[in-house]
Order: structure tokens, then C-alpha cells, then sequence
């Protein structure tokens, strides 16, 4: 999500300090601990805005949205991978180069069509420039996404399992 739209649901909502407490977390991926240092907020403060005992003052809120903005500035960038578990635990970075841009390769694990579907809105929703996914899911995503489908072309993947299947099935000749 971007910066706009987070302070906005922030701001907008009827439980600041919940809904402060899934920007933290969810959003921005930093512990309690770590806003309120890079905020300069006192924990203690920034507690009892979670808890409700307490409003934000002028300068506490505008203390946090600068922190939302600095740390939303640097997660927006992503490229998401919808794919099973089993196919995601093949990434080994999570970082591709491009130029001089480094560019954070998101997660968006999915077990059947209908979840790859789900993950896929979810990504586009969180942010994702483009997404990666497998072939059959390709298609229904470029009609109902705004942002650029790629398909995983698993060549050499493909042509293992055949070769695998063709030897459980007839015999290892």
C-alpha cells in the first residue's frame, strides 16, 4: 500500500491504535519497539495510542506519518510470486538487480487455483509492480489485474518430470 493510502486508513479509521498497529506490523514489517525509535516516540506513548488510552497530539501524528512515509517509501517496490509453498522454497533471493535498482521479490504462497487467484488480488492490492506466476493462472490474472502478468516457463522443470513420470510408469528402461 502506498504512503497516501496508509495514513489515509489511519487517519480515516475508527480504532487509530489498531488500525497504527497493522501498519506497523503489516505494512511496514518493523516491531513496536523499532517505530516508536524511528519515530522518536517514547514506547510508552506509542503504547497507550495502541491501547486507545490516549489520542494522538498534532506533533505525535505528524511524527508518525513521517516514520510511515520514510519506511512506505522503501517497501513499495515489489514484485510479487504467486506459487505453492513447495515452488517458493526454490527462491534463493530475494532481490533481483535491475541497472542499479534493487528490486524485493515478495512471497504470495497459494495451494489451489482459487487461493492463487485471492494471492494474486492481495498482491496487486499491496503494492506489487508485476507479478510472477504459473501458466494456467496467467490468463485469468491479466483480465482482472492492472499490473503486468508474467508466466514461470519451467522448461527444464517440465521436461525432468516427464522424465520422471515416463520412468514410474514404464519402468526405468
Amino acid at each position: 500500500m502506498d504512503f497516501h493510502s496508509l495514513i489515509s486508513s489511519l487517519v480515516l479509521s475508527e480504532n487509530f491504535g489498531e488500525k497504527l498497529r497493522e501498519i506497523v506490523k503489516k505494512d511496514l514489517r518493523m516491531s513496536i519497539r523499532d517505530f516508536a525509535k524511528e519515530a522518536k516516540i517514547s514506547q510508552s506513548t506509542l503504547y497507550k495510542l495502541l491501547s486507545g488510552e490516549r489520542e494522538p497530539n498534532m506533533s505525535t501524528l505528524r511524527k508518525i506519518a513521517e516514520t510511515i512515509a520514510k519506511f512506505s517509501r522503501n517497501s513499495e517496490d515489489f514484485i510479487a510470486v504467486i506459487a505453492s509453498r513447495s515452488a517458493l522454497n526454490q527462491l534463493t533471493s530475494y532481490e533481483v538487480e535491475i541497472g542499479e535498482r534493487k528490486i524485493r521479490v515478495e512471497e504470495y504462497p497459494a495451494n489451489s487455483f482459487d487461493e492463487a487467484i485471492v494471492s494474486a488480488v492481495k498482491a496487486e492490492r499491496d503494492g506489487a509492480k508485476a507479478i510472477v506466476c504459473a501458466p494456467i493462472l496467467s490468463p485469468v490474472l491479466e483480465k482482472i489485474l492492472n499490473v503486468p502478468i508474467v508466466t514461470i516457463i519451467p522448461k527444464n522443470d517440465l521436461i525432468d518430470s516427464i522424465k520422471i513420470a515416463a520412468k514410474k510408469s514404464f519402468g526405468k528402461s
